[in-house]
């Protein structure tokens, strides 16, 4: 009998056992599915209305979008999707399959399929997917490799989901971006997270430290076309130091999720890649986010909800620097109330020392009496007092690391790792002392100082390297890293009980949002935005990952495209924030005066803001691609309005508004206060004429 029909027999025999038979999608039949180029009689597959993965005889994988039609539309070519890398470099990523089951998966209809696979050098792969109703187009992934031989395999790493995702058949060569990504990972250079995919593009969005003070984030990327696209990432529910490449390839554009390890995998031993996903959409990154919270949301991990203070707007002082006093924050208080803010934060330069934490004497020759006679001046001002810290790092020559030098985190050799930003050593989050110290300096802050919220700041606080400090006595070194999500929500929850309605606001300077971290805050900013492209860019992925409603704030308004534009903070949704300084600035140059001119332009927006406070509408992120569509678009509905806003350095020409569900809108530019007309549900194109910004309101009739 032929190799050929003896696979045909093998799999037939499969059918009529385990059932592992291709799906029907509609009315596909099975002819449909050899036109995809493959011996459907070799093919294991799983699908829903969305995603069609098939399986060939050798366990290599394809992945498909099911099209108009019910028909599969190839993605990616036939792949050895998953590999274990062997300590000489070489891969076992070549099985022969054995074996396949499919079972129902949870309550709600989900399917199973189980395939094995056994490689010549008796490396056996296991690989589970999982397809949820309601979750379309989004397969849970699982990978183990065993040693099914009689001798140990030395191993130094893994892949799975490796997947190219091939540029789409209409595009042209020529056309350029084809492809658009989204990288949760964190890097020195504080790059965009949502960047187009240009030939020779390539970052390897490692999940750990990438320099001293920079690591974690989001362990999900997402590579799109015009049409849609591919993600892939893990679903762990704690920080994995993984990493999930991206790069352009000759044909489209390759992704998958990687490990390193040093491990020896003796006969019988099994080595388990982290719980992953493979997802198909259309349109850009949103999507995939969302459907992450989601499935994060049922493992518990997921954002609180934030008080009505998070959504007012804020001033800070750190337009006067370190060399703040409270003298410059108390000038300018009165202008604060006046523009319509409701937050004063005290930042960077009030305290002695980074990690001791105590009122600066040459600022508060007073000590604690002082700092809260002047959150006492602030709330006569009916504001609300907020105060900036870096928790987790300690400066040499604090009374901390006199007292207390076993917080340290330390590295294989011993000595402590810096927080370059401050100059100043990390602390080690899995250490109880620490828990315990963070959660002492917020009961000082908000029961003894009597601040209303925290700024909780540093890019050092999302992620932190491996602890090898042998007073902590950590069961691997990387608890440090899997940990850090339980400090912050140590000190969240301390602040709770404190105060319910207290803002405790997590500013990560620059980095990529850790997800795991979104259960100790109930605001984040722009962070540091390099322009207000990131602001845009960076209000729409927190929308998705923390939730339509998100207390997302645009940081100062000083740090976006010329220093004023509220129109990226204002338009997607975004608390209004800005660091001015009144009625005079101590600084020689990058002074933040509020002139008469910015004055005018601050009060407008502010009062704008404060009319429709659009942060707790619902942010319409699937309405427009981030990338593709021009002008870019974003989309807030609030009671019953629907609020756009376009963005592009000059527009002349039609948008269509999409979304719309009533049967007519009167279209108001909110900003000039200028009717444009009407439009109906069918969303007939509308001619606009701006320069950067136009932010329009929607109006049902």
């Amino acid at each position: 009998m032929s190799r050929a029909r003896s696979s045909r027999r093998r799999f037939l025999k499969l059918v009529a056992g385990a059932g592992v038979a291709s799906r029907v999608l509609g009315t596909r039949s099975l002819a449909a599915a050899a036109a995809l180029g493959s011996d459907t009689g070799s093919t294991a597959e799983i699908a829903d209305s969305a995603l069609h993965l098939e399986f060939d005889s050798a366990l290599r994988l394809r992945a498909s979008r099911v099209a108009a039609g019910g028909l599969p539309a190839a993605l990616t070519d036939w792949a050895a999707s998953d590999a274990l890398v062997l300590a000489d470099g070489s891969r076992v990523e070549q099985f022969e399959r054995q074996h396949g089951a499919r079972e129902p998966s949870g309550t709600s209809g989900g399917t199973a399929l189980t395939l094995k696979g056994l490689a010549a050098s008796g490396i056996e792969k296991t690989v589970r997917v999982e397809l949820h109703p309601e979750f379309p187009g989004f397969a849970f992934y699982q990978v183990s490799w065993r040693n099914n031989s009689s001798l140990p395999v030395a191993v130094r790493g893994w892949r799975v989901a490796d997947l190219e995702l091939l540029a789409a058949a209409a595009a042209s060569p020529s056309t350029e971006p084809q492809f658009w990504c989204y990288c949760g990972s964190t890097h020195e250079d504080r790059r965009d997270w949502v960047q187009p995919l240009k030939a020779g593009f390539s970052q390897e969005n490692f999940m750990g430290m990438t320099a001293s003070d920079y690591g974690g984030g989001t362990p999900v990327v997402d590579v799109w076309r015009r049409d849609g696209g591919l993600a892939v990432g893990h679903l762990e529910k704690v920080p994995r130091l993984v990493s999930l490449p991206v790069s352009r390839s000759e044909r489209g554009a390759r992704l998958a999720i990687t490990g390193s390890l040093e491990r020896t995998l003796e006969p019988g031993d099994e080595l388990r890649a982290p719980r992953s996903f493979i997802a198909t959409h259309v349109g850009d990154y949103f999507s995939t986010l969302q459907t992450y919270r989601r499935i994060m949301a049922g493992q518990g991990l997921m954002a609180p909800h934030s008080p009505q203070s998070a959504y007012e707007g804020i001033w800070c002082a750190w337009g006067y620097e370190r060399e703040c006093t409270p003298q410059l924050i108390e000038g300018t208080l009165a202008k604060v109330r006046e523009l319509g803010l409701k937050w004063a934060v005290i930042d960077d330069g009030w305290q002695t020392n980074v990690g001791d934490w105590q009122p600066d004497r040459s600022k508060f020759p007073r000590g604690d009496e002082d700092l809260k006679r002047l959150v006492t001046d602030i709330r006569a001002q009916q504001l609300k007092p907020r105060l900036w810290v870096a928790p987790l790092a300690a400066a040499p020559g604090s009374d901390l690391l006199h007292d207390h030098a076993d917080m340290l985190l330390l590295d294989k050799e011993g000595a402590p790792q810096l927080v370059t930003w401050w100059n100043s050593f990390y602390l080690c989050p899995a250490y109880a002392k620490t828990v315990a110290w963070g959660e002492t300096l917020v009961r000082r802050f908000l029961s003894e100082w009597g601040f209303a919220g925290l700024k909780i700041d540093g890019q050092h606080l999302n992620g932190v390297a491996p602890c090898y400090n042998p007073a902590h006595g950590h069961a691997r070194p990387e608890e440090s890293v899997e940990k850090l999500p339980q400090l912050l929500r140590a000190m969240y929850d301390t602040a709770m009980r404190i105060d319910d309605q207290a803002v405790m606001e997590l500013c990560t300077c620059g980095t990529c949002y850790s997800f795991f971290n979104t259960p100790a805050w109930n605001q984040a900013p722009a962070s540091d935005p390099e322009s207000s492209w990131q602001v845009r860019h960076k209000g729409k992925t927190l929308k998705a990952l923390v939730g339509p409603s998100a207390a997302f704030a645009g940081d100062h308004v000083e740090l976006s495209d010329g220093g004023d534009d509220f129109a990226s903070t204002v338009g997607i949704g975004g608390i209004v924030s800005t660091k001015f300084t009144w009625p005079r600035d101590p600084k020689p140059k990058d002074s933040f005066l509020l002139t008469p001119e910015r004055e005018a332009l601050w009060r407008k927006w502010i009062a704008l803001y404060n009319e429709r406070l659009l942060p707790k509408g619902t942010y319409r992120g699937e309405l427009y691609d981030i990338g593709f569509d021009k002008p870019e678009a974003h989309v807030v509905e609030k009671a019953g309005r629907l609020y756009y806003a376009f963005y592009a350095q000059s527009w002349h020409g039609p948008v269509t508004l999409r979304g719309l569900s009533a049967h007519r809108y009167r279209v108001r530019d909110y900003f000039n206060d200028r009717d444009l007309g009407e439009v109906t549900r069918a969303g007939g194109p509308l001619p606009l004429a701006f320069e950067h910004f136009q932010v329009l309101e929607a109006i049902p009739l």
